[in-house]
């Protein structure tokens, strides 16, 4: 039986605003305004808060379409994103919101600075190291936390809350000396920090960073989907509100030397100074109150989950008590990474790549939020919808933030997520990954592209011609040469969309037999590396499917423009039903291509022969146009094109100077040593000539036309048997090599 949830959208505010309001506020956010002034001061809280503002839009939106359950971001990462990316993002959010706790009571032992001069003086102790407080505050805290839970946890924030907003009330009814003179005009001017501006934006960016700290409550929460945004993003707007406020305050109160100099100069204005420091601990613990909540949901849902390799690890981390699913054994872990950290004394170096982390983890947020504006999923349906421009405006400052403030740790840690992704994924039974989550937005891109290359104004001229090849075949698992031609005509220039039939009545036993060919059919090309889009059809009548294809629309957004069949040489029956619905193509309007397959393939993929023909010479140009398409796959890297024309002897001359004229003017990769004009002899036929010369060829290309098809029949395919593959073609209409 799950356990009760019991908290509303007051803790998820009041989490996130004790955390935007942290130490860096008391500590540090007087030397950004000493440092950039308080225009420059502005402008890095509004840098900021366009990575916060959208993340917490985008969370919020997330959040009303999806039950969020413990585990708060990584939930919502897993659960959008895959098991697989979403762990290691997790894994990662999950170390930076336990190495945060020991980087807020470190802050917190500064709070302690204002007492060192009474202690030595008074007391007669001298304290150097301010371990002395952190470490006693940690174990305190560790021992808060795994005897009494979150429900002392949150009592003890609304305690911590009160004190920091009393040591802001009377911070901003403070008055100085500096104050009574100050110039409003100052306000506006620039300064240029001795480190650069990044470098003060690095110091107060993760002051910031606090909003979504209450989300990791969601699995004690009533109505995650209400608390969540509602909590989420008031005190996102609240926190940059009252930053621009202290921004005035400390800009208007003290020098800029004392606003650098003096880290707790803020003490000096507030109408009773020690209320700074008090605020200072108030703020600081209560960070690290909500960070030690956190981050052990985070560890329960990751161990949830199942991520990690072992699986007694995995029940252990993710069993709670009893009573409340209350994360014990993650406490005491995070514990021990905290108490490690906190011993070592100093996490500054830790702390920027603690950011980087959480920076991916925004991004990631802002990510899922904007492929979903494009993936049009009907199941995507949130009551709280933030605008696409918004979740890409976060998501590209994430990552430009990231190598603005330290390029180092912006690669490490994505080198880290990349890692953790492989090796998650590597153990891991779960398929869902990165090839899934951009698929809804690539089939919204695809329609939206094929509508606008459909409704698109270019004129569609001979001059533009690409191939737009349909095949229909019903011997693709016999031989392969087709699905290989189609790949080579569809890796650069062309688009190609091949057709398995299934010769039967369509039924639910043809429908399943024809969905298991598809299967294949997809390993195959994908195996292949091939571009061409496969489908199948059930059809008991030849002449219905060959109506069926033509008709269809091309995969390019563009009609399809051209029919390709294959049969086997001494086969004739196939061929014979393709030569009956020749009329059908042509009134399609299709250029039309039939593959003749010999026992010796395509051979080594070096020679490609073109036969030009007095009588079919209108072919001759797309011919050419396929076999230097062809040629520009890798397979055909060390091929070459030979043309060959049979004329009368008194034109040869003349027709080889045509032919060269044309390569040379179209830039075909045709020398003029490989383009040979053979003299018609009376007792040699064509065919003859065909099989003397291109006995070797890998593939020969041969022309017919309407003339040959009704008077010959299939017998003007025949006669080459000494020739390998041939591809006879026929083009119903004129293009141009320009």
């Amino acid at each position: 039986m799950a356990a009760p949830r019991k908290f509303s959208t007051l803790p998820v505010f009041l989490t996130a605003i004790s955390t935007i309001l942290g130490a860096i506020m008391f500590l540090r956010f007087g030397f950004a305004v000493g440092s950039v002034g308080f225009l420059g001061t502005i402008f890095i809280i509004l840098i900021g808060h366009m990575v916060t503002i959208p993340t917490a839009m985008a969370l919020a939106e997330i959040a009303t379409n999806q039950k969020v359950e413990g585990g708060g971001e990584y939930f919502i990462i897993s659960r959008s994103f895959g098991i697989n990316i979403g762990a290691a993002i997790g894994i990662a959010l999950y170390f930076s919101q336990a190495i945060s706790v020991a980087f807020y009571v470190i802050a917190f032992a500064e709070a302690f600075e204002v007492l060192k001069p009474w202690m030595a003086s008074e007391l007669g102790y001298i304290i150097y190291d301010n371990r002395l407080f952190s470490i006693p505050a940690l174990l305190l805290l560790i021992w808060l936390m795994v005897r009494r839970g979150a429900d002392l946890g949150m009592k003890a924030l609304y305690v911590v809350v009160s004190l920091l907003g009393i040591s802001l009330f009377l911070f901003f009814f403070g008055h100085t000396g500096y104050s009574e003179t100050f110039d409003p005009s100052s306000l506006f001017k620039s300064i240029s920090p001795d480190n650069g501006f990044f470098y003060v934006f690095a110091i107060i960016f993760p002051a910031f960073t606090g909003m979504t700290a209450g989300v990791g409550l969601s699995g004690d929460l009533k109505d995650p989907k209400k608390a969540i945004p509602l909590g989420t993003l008031t005190a996102t707007v609240t926190g940059m509100v009252i930053y621009f406020f202290i921004a005035y305050k400390l800009a208007s109160s003290a020098s800029p030397a004392d606003l650098i100099e003096n880290q707790l100069i803020m003490g000096d204005i507030a109408i009773w100074g020690p209320i700074i420091p008090i605020g200072l601990a108030a703020a600081t613990i209560s960070s690290a109150l909500g960070s030690f909540m956190v981050a052990p949901r985070t560890l329960q849902a990751i161990g949830g989950d199942s991520v990690f390799p072992n699986k007694f690890l995995n029940r252990w981390v993710a069993r709670g008590n009893k009573a409340n699913n209350e994360p014990r054994n993650a406490t005491i872990v995070t514990s021990i990474i905290a108490l490690v950290f906190v011993v070592l004394g100093d996490v500054n170096a830790v702390a920027e790549i603690i950011s980087m982390f959480f920076m991916v983890t925004y991004g990631s947020l802002c990510l899922i939020s904007f492929l979903q504006h494009f993936a049009a999923d009907p199941s995507y349906r949130p009551s709280f919808k933030s605008k696409w421009y918004l979740s890409l405006l976060g998501a590209v400052m994430c990552v430009y933030l990231m190598f603005k403030i330290n390029t180092p740790y912006a690669l490490s840690a994505i080198v880290v997520m990349i890692l953790l992704y492989l090796y998650i994924s590597s153990k891991s039974d779960v398929n869902k990954g990165m090839a899934n989550i951009f698929q809804g937005v690539i089939q919204q891109l695809s329609r939206r592209l094929q509508v606008f290359l459909q409704k698109s104004e270019k004129a569609n001229t001979e001059e533009d011609w690409r191939p737009s090849v349909v095949c229909l075949s019903v011997d693709s698992f016999k031989r392969l040469d087709t699905l290989e031609l189609m790949k080579w005509i569809s890796h650069s220039y062309g688009f190609g969309m091949y057709v398995h039939l299934e010769h039967d009545y369509l039924s639910s036993a043809s429908k399943l037999a024809a969905d298991k060919k598809l299967e294949r059919l997809i390993d195959y090309v994908s195996n292949n590396n091939s571009n061409v889009f496969v489908e199948t059809l059930v059809s008991p009548s030849t002449t219905s499917a060959i109506a069926f294809i033509i008709q269809l629309p091309g995969i390019s957004g563009q009609p399809n423009n051209m029919a390709l069949f294959e049969y086997k040489k001494g086969e004739t029956a196939w061929l014979s039903e393709v030569i009956d619905n020749y009329n059908l193509i042509k009134t399609a309007g299709h250029d039309l291509c039939i593959l003749a397959s010999s026992d010796k393939g395509f051979g080594f993929r070096k020679n490609i022969h073109i036969w030009i023909k007095k009588e079919d010479y209108e072919n001759a140009n797309l011919m050419i146009l396929l076999s230097y398409i062809i040629l520009g796959h890798s397979d055909w890297k060390k091929g070459q094109i030979k043309i060959f024309a049979a004329f009368p002897e008194e034109s040869i001359a003349k027709e080889q100077e045509n032919l060269i004229q044309l390569c040379a003017t179209g830039r075909l990769p045709i020398s003029p040593n490989n383009i040979n004009v053979i003299p018609i002899e009376e007792h040699k036929s064509k065919n003859d000539l065909i099989n003397a010369y291109s006995v070797d060829a890998d593939l020969t290309l041969i022309g017919f036309h309407e003339g040959h098809v009704k008077t010959d029949e299939h017998t003007i395919f025949e006669g080459y048997e000494d020739v390998g593959n041939i591809l006879f073609v026929n083009t119903l209409k004129p293009k141009f090599i320009k």
